[in-house]
């Protein structure tokens, strides 16, 4: 992307607040619903079954330097007769014009059995791993010559990533609470110096997740699946996803949902129309057997951004192998 501006633009969709210019902000997946490792630790091993899951996602489509995001995971059971130990590698690969990220995360769960029929369980995760973090000075054009906040060539820097989450499971509900990026450098991100090295600024924010859904049985054929996800980075405005799917047969799964952003707290950002944030999203999901299922969602903005991009775009698939768990909490619902 060529133009200094339009990159700072597509920051500020990201990260909407102003006064400095940071990395952009933890990746966002509108499937999330079926992607619950990417936000919380403890879920590693929830399925009781090993587990890969890939995701590509094609933000603002049509825009120049948009975001595009890639994703495989894969989680599952260390003990399978006591399963007490779940375990979760991730790796992502995320860009936006000038930037990009390229991670890895290995997760571990211990899951705690709180009834005698084994139908409630509240887990414990932490995750470890890394983050290069990269900005091409190359495709970026300054007003003023020789900005020096503005790298020659490639900048990147590597940092360490620690998270922490809980998750709490029944048969018809589920509420987890997690935290991302604790090892992030906040005193640089907040103290943006534009004499200083471009890599010394290229950092991420910690962030918060709440997530939290629920099974209601209608029929032997259908069942409704609500959920909603807050994100929280405590500089910009709180976003937040709204779900409702319909589950036929146990094999199709149709929906839609709404992600909006909340002005909470007092924070920077304040004076930023947060509406830039807002999008409808429709889902579907489809299991061609037991073990393996496609997913499909489109996002349609509906800011001012949406006469500059056709949409959103983002396809997930699973597949599970190895033994099937001897028991199961719901393992295809949640």
């Amino acid at each position: 992307m060529k133009c200094f501006y339009k990159v700072l633009l597509l920051i500020c969709l990201v990260s909407p607040f102003t006064g400095q210019v940071i990395a952009q902000q933890n990746i966002q997946f509108s499937q999330y619903i079926f992607n619950t490792l990417s936000v919380n630790p403890a879920y590693a091993g929830y399925k009781e079954e090993w587990f890969v899951q890939s995701a590509l996602r094609n933000q603002w489509a049509g825009l120049k330097g948009a975001p595009k995001t890639a994703q495989i995971s894969i989680d599952g059971i260390l003990d399978p007769q006591d399963t007490k130990h779940g375990v979760g590698f991730q790796l992502t690969s995320d860009k936006l014009g000038a930037q990009s990220s390229n991670s890895a995360t290995l997760n571990y769960a211990f899951r705690l059995q709180l009834d005698g029929a084994d139908t409630r369980r509240l887990s414990f995760g932490l995750g470890v791993g890394a983050a290069q973090y990269s900005l091409d000075g190359g495709a970026l054009t300054t007003v003023d010559g020789g900005d020096q906040s503005v790298p020659v060539g490639n900048s990147s820097r590597i940092s360490p990533d620690f998270r922490v989450g809980i998750f709490y499971t029944t048969p018809y509900w589920y509420i987890g609470l997690s935290a991302l990026d604790l090892l992030s450098d906040t005193k640089s991100a907040d103290d943006y110096r534009r004499t200083s090295g471009m890599d010394d600024n290229i950092v991420r924010t910690r962030h918060l997740y709440f997530i939290a859904g629920s099974l209601i049985n209608v029929s032997p054929d259908l069942r409704i699946r609500p959920s909603m996800m807050i994100r929280e980075d405590f500089k910009g405005p709180t976003n937040a996803d709204f779900n409702v799917m319909g589950i036929f047969s146990d094999r199709i799964w149709l929906g839609a949902g709404y992600r909006t952003s909340l002005k909470l707290l007092k924070k920077e950002y304040q004076n930023t129309d947060v509406s830039s944030q807002s999008a409808i999203i429709g889902i579907a999901q489809f299991y061609v057997n037991e073990r393996f299922r496609i997913g499909y969602s489109y996002d349609y903005a509906t800011s001012k951004l949406n006469g500059y991009q056709n949409g959103t775009h983002e396809i997930t698939v699973g597949i599970a192998f190895g033994k099937a768990p001897k028991a199961s909490i719901c393992p295809r619902v949640f």
